[in-house]
């Protein structure tokens, strides 16, 4: 066995993927708790993807996080997929088996979760329907982890609303679609309010969402990191709402990945916010 083979290798895939704060984040835990290894971007063209990830447990490394735009062609490449990423229809999490076998799992539902719990420990998922906002692949797994942990009913809403029916028939009863027009009705009597559009986003247009009808006792929360203080948060807060910021997601989602890859499992804290956000 070489040397390489001997020091744990993982890293983050995507295109482009400069931007990615997964490095920062790996490379603060794996320097905190002293361990060897290393993790590092890596920018790979889609029509290299499979080559790349046949290639590289022979230069050991023994998983790597998956970004835009893979996430969903990961799904057609992994030799064994877990329920929750078949049902969410996106991967995010890698691990090469000695087998030889690409294992894929989406981590991001259980990060936001944990989020919530973390910085919000009074937080009742079963208190009330909960809102989410859009429908894309980070609302997939947003849906399935509230279902999962038990909130009673699910309000889907999206600018396209042919994208939330197709949400509407995977995850079943308890998502309900709403039309963008009919969203101030939508979240008057919810206990959780999800934005998973990048509306909000450094760059992009505020979230256009009127809160007046909004139970103050509802928690609201924004999957948008940059900034950590959406328009959507500083309005709910205003409003005396309990808000959750972002990036607490893209700390949990990443701590399976560091565990299965470096032996041990990392501690989310204030810590480690800081180092991620200095980065």
């Amino acid at each position: 066995m070489t040397e390489l083979s001997q020091i744990p290798l993982a890293g983050v895939i995507g295109y482009p993927v400069a931007h990615s704060r997964s490095p920062a984040l790996h490379g603060y835990w794996l320097k905190r708790y002293d361990l060897k290894g290393h993790y590092i971007p890596m920018a790979v063209e889609p029509q290299n993807l499979e080559r790349v990830l046949r290639t590289l447990p022979d230069l050991g490394f023994f998983g790597a996080n998956i970004t835009l735009p893979h996430k969903e062609a990961i799904l057609s490449i992994a030799d064994v997929i877990t329920d929750r990423a078949a049902l969410i229809g996106a991967a995010n999490t890698l691990i090469f088996r000695k087998d030889g076998k690409i294992h894929a799992d989406n981590t991001d539902g259980s990060g936001f979760i944990a989020n919530l719990r973390q910085n919000a420990p009074y937080w009742d998922p079963a208190a009330g329907p909960a809102a989410v906002l859009g429908a894309g692949g980070a609302a997939r797994a947003v849906v399935a982890a509230l279902i999962e942990v038990g909130v009673p009913e699910v309000r889907l809403v999206n600018r396209t609303r042919p994208r939330a029916e197709s949400m509407r028939q995977d995850f079943g009863a308890k998502v309900v679609v709403y039309d963008w027009t009919h969203v101030g009705e939508m979240i008057e009597d919810c206990a959780t309010l999800v934005n998973t559009t990048s509306l909000g986003m450094t760059g992009k247009a505020d979230l256009p969402l009127n809160l007046d009808r909004l139970n103050q006792a509802c928690l609201v929360t924004d999957i948008v990191y940059t900034p950590l203080k959406t328009q959507l948060l500083i309005e709910a807060e205003d409003r005396g709402n309990t808000v959750v910021d972002g990036l607490g997601m893209l700390l949990h989602q990443a701590v399976p990945g560091f565990e299965r890859w470096f032996g041990l499992r990392p501690v989310v804290d204030d810590a480690t916010r800081q180092a991620v956000l200095a980065a």
